[in-house]
């Protein structure tokens, strides 16, 4: 089995690490520099940076510091916010990017996906989802950073972004975002069953044990968490080791 990936957030706004509750309520976490050196050093599987406003503000991801991010690091590294063409998604690769996440720029133009796959691979295109329960087991999908709400529903826009050469789904539950009650794990679950390629999970992570029940319930094939990595409430490291004793392939 594939060893399960555990990655930090770097949600970024104006220069500094924020995190939220919901999406709201932004309150600082640090110096992105050195938060994402300090991960890649504990052992983090990857690392995503996430331009929070650049969509919403109209405006492209801030690549100078991107690029001192990169130089500190030594795992792969993601990167969205406000990409909308491919200029985009070649100007944050010079910058030292792995991997590009794109969200509501595919939500309005899914050829975005095909253009992406295309012309640099799909490994370099992750496909951020922000989507909230209206009903029980029916999930629509935000943008512009969970600002504004589409009648996309949450699996078939998947399906389509995975048709369209995807290379990975990265699944925020909007509902569950800083809340740290666990992921959205039946969403998960359909998602990683009825997909071909990784879903990483988002949204929810406030214990050691949520990282578990994303693999073993949600099926995910990586978790990705910010406060709790931010805020030194749970050490990677550590978090690594419980999840090799629970017989969670990680590589530690």
């Amino acid at each position: 089995m594939l060893a399960k990936r555990i990655i930090p957030c770097l949600d970024v706004k104006d220069g500094a690490t924020v995190k939220g509750t919901n999406f709201v309520n932004l309150r600082s976490a640090g110096d992105p520099v050195e938060l994402g050196k300090a991960y890649s050093l504990q052992g983090a599987d990857e690392l995503v940076f996430l331009d929070i406003t650049a969509s919403h503000e109209g405006r492209k991801t801030f690549c100078e510091m991107v690029s001192r991010v990169a130089a500190e690091i030594s795992i792969p590294f993601t990167v969205g916010g406000g990409i909308r063409e491919l200029a985009d998604v070649a100007r944050l690769l010079d910058a030292g990017a792995d991997k590009v996440s794109i969200n509501s720029a595919a939500l309005r133009r899914p050829q975005l996906i095909d253009e992406i796959a295309g012309h640099f691979g799909s490994q370099v295109c992750v496909v951020a989802i922000d989507a909230k329960e209206v009903v029980h087991g029916d999930w629509r999908c935000y943008l512009n950073g969970g600002r504004v709400p589409t009648e996309r529903g949450l699996m078939e826009w998947a399906k389509e972004a995975n048709e369209r050469g995807a290379g990975e789904i990265l699944f925020t539950s909007m509902d569950h975002d800083g809340v740290k009650q666990g992921f959205a794990n039946d969403a998960l679950a359909q998602l990683a069953d009825t997909l071909s390629i990784p879903v990483i999970a988002s949204g929810g992570a406030g214990a050691k044990e949520h990282f578990a029940d994303a693999f073993r319930l949600g099926h995910a094939d990586a978790a990705l968490a910010a406060s709790v990595f931010h805020f030194g409430e749970i050490p990677i490291p550590e978090l690594k080791q419980y999840l090799r004793g629970e017989g969670i392939p990680v590589r530690l």
